[in-house]
């Protein structure tokens, strides 16, 4: 036994010595000459003499172990590697989906440059006929061929009928569309497009899907062309094949 264990348990024999008391000085004494590894060992099992303490300490120590001991079968590598795999799966679908975007805008352009350049008109007025056909639901094509014929593509064209801007649409037939709609709001680009492809669009489906009876009535109006078919008269004039031609579909 060591001299400050004797000395220690002399003076205290009326009952056993624990192993966490220690005499302030001799313990002070002989702790100097331990070396570092010792003195953190000793620590260790001083904190793991405590119960709550002994269990963290106990768990700890055991994690760390799995961790350092299992190597690259353990269930913390595992989760890591999978962190990491899934974190660089999910950098590519960015990617991925950046790229697919650049891909979609780079087609729309070439379709609004193409059709600008065939048309010979702006291409923001291309873009925008574009665009507000397939917000609407029509075929760009179709689209594009009625506003030919209908203005020539002059927002500011006016019919000997009253007909007003790109579509050539009637102030009554944007009232009934929208009764807060004046006159003057026909002339605006996007309202005008937005309001003949709608109203093309409605006849469309009125007609179940024959663009060429939609045209016609859009040209001579739906009461003209219904009371044509009641006669058993055909009322076609000329203005579907003038928009459906070069090859676009004449029927949806």
């Amino acid at each position: 036994m060591s001299l400050w264990k004797r000395g220690y348990a002399k003076g205290r024999a009326s009952r056993p010595m624990q192993p966490t008391e220690v005499p302030s000085v001799l313990w002070q004494w002989e702790y100097g000459w331990m070396s570092p590894g010792r003195r953190a060992l000793l620590a260790i099992w001083r904190i793991a003499s405590k119960p709550l303490p002994g269990v963290l300490v106990a768990v700890g120590a055991f994690s760390v172990g799995m961790l350092l001991g299992a190597g690259p079968d353990s269930t913390a590598v595992s989760w890591q590697l999978r962190h990491q795999l899934g974190t660089a799966e999910r950098r590519l679908e960015a990617r991925e989906g950046e790229l697919e975007l650049v891909r979609l805008q780079l087609a729309h352009m070439n379709v609004v440059m193409a059709n600008s350049a065939r048309y010979r008109i702006p291409a923001d007025l291309s873009g925008q006929i574009y665009d507000v056909a397939l917000s609407e639901g029509i075929d760009p094509d179709v689209a594009f061929h009625l506003v030919a014929v209908e203005s020539e593509f002059t927002g500011s064209a006016v019919s000997p009928k009253g007909a007003i801007g790109l579509t050539q649409v009637m102030p009554s037939t944007a009232r009934e569309m929208n009764p807060r709609l004046t006159r003057d709001d026909l002339f605006h680009r996007e309202t005008n497009l937005r309001l003949g492809f709608s109203y093309l669009r409605d006849l469309i489906r009125t007609y179940d899907g024959n663009l060429r009876l939609a045209l016609l009535a859009y040209n001579r109006g739906p009461a003209v062309v219904d009371a044509l078919r009641k006669r058993g008269r055909n009322p076609d004039n000329g203005y579907a094949g003038a928009v459906l031609s070069d090859g676009v579909e004449r029927d949806r």
